[in-house]
């Protein structure tokens, strides 16, 4: 059957802490849509910490290296100028002694170091930081990363990621947790931001920091109240004094948890909560359409 939406429409799934139900949320609404017969792309960005695998089940069918450009000196042509590690901000390459040391988990990647030596003694290498991983869940296309251990930036796996997003169709990302580089990475260029939090002061806190992060990039956004039976009306709140709507609030059911404990979705076993899902999938879609006209 012809997918619904020819379209691209990019919604990012983001939360200002972790265990907000991001994740849960964001396949559950990839499950429900494909279902609807939407050609959707779940593509996983919380590359430190991917999950969605765990309930999309996905058949891998491809994975692909992740790499970073760093440098490389030739100690034959190197005369310790110095002129690379002035360049540096991150002191990935630096001359002590008779020696240039480069530490490659600092590095940027900008190229400088190499553009201003004078002796065209360093040239750029691919050092691999983590890979892609391709496949599909049922209708759903699947993409997620995996950043290396021990490596330091997260923004380099997540660009490789988000090159695969479609030309057509729904693309769902699911953002890492919280605010900084990363979340900022995955969801710049998208034309939703769809934050999930939960309705206790740390909730609030931390909603506030996401919405901040959201507006500095301009970008359209609505929430999800999760476990919205269980805290205050302060969330609520806020999002009716910002003017901020509230796509959907999901009470605190024990049996969501206990899919969630046996790494199904909700939508797959209850069939309450894929109409619910269903709903909170066409509110969204809506909200996407009015904001990229």
């Amino acid at each position: 059957m012809n997918a619904k939406n020819d379209r691209r429409q990019i919604v990012a799934v983001a939360s200002g802490k972790g265990g907000t139900g991001k994740t849960t949320l964001a396949t559950n609404l990839a499950w429900v849509a494909a279902a609807d017969h939407h050609d959707v792309w779940y593509l996983d960005c919380d590359v430190e910490e991917p999950n969605g695998h765990l309930f999309l089940k996905p058949q891998i069918e491809r994975s692909e290296p992740v790499t970073v450009a760093v440098p490389e000196v030739d100690v034959e042509k190197c005369t310790l100028c110095g002129k690379c590690g002035e360049i540096c901000q991150y002191s990935a390459i630096v001359c002590v002694g008779q020696k240039v040391l480069t530490f490659h988990e600092l590095c940027h990647s900008c190229g400088g170091c190499w553009l201003v030596c004078p002796e065209g003694a360093i040239r750029e290498v691919a050092r691999e930081v983590g890979v892609v991983e391709q496949g599909r869940s049922g209708a759903v296309h699947f993409v997620h990363g995996r950043l290396r251990i021990g490596e330091a930036r997260a923004t380099p796996a997540i660009r490789a990621v988000k090159q695969h997003v479609p030309e057509k169709g729904l693309a769902i990302l699911d953002a890492p947790p919280g605010t900084s580089c990363p979340v900022i990475e995955t969801i710049r260029g998208c034309d939703h931001v769809l934050l999930v939090t939960e309705p206790t002061p740390f909730g609030l806190h931390d909603l506030q920091l996401a919405v901040e992060t959201v507006r500095a990039l301009r970008l359209p956004m609505s929430v999800v109240i999760n476990r919205s039976d269980v805290g205050d009306a302060r969330v609520r709140n806020y999002c009716l004094d910002q003017g901020i709507e509230v796509l959907a609030e999901i009470p605190d059911d024990r049996r969501v948890a206990e899919s969630y404990s046996r790494g199904q979705m909700a939508a797959d076993g209850l069939p309450e909560y894929k109409d619910r899902f269903l709903e909170m999938h066409e509110r969204l879609q809506s909200l996407v359409a009015s904001s990229t006209r």
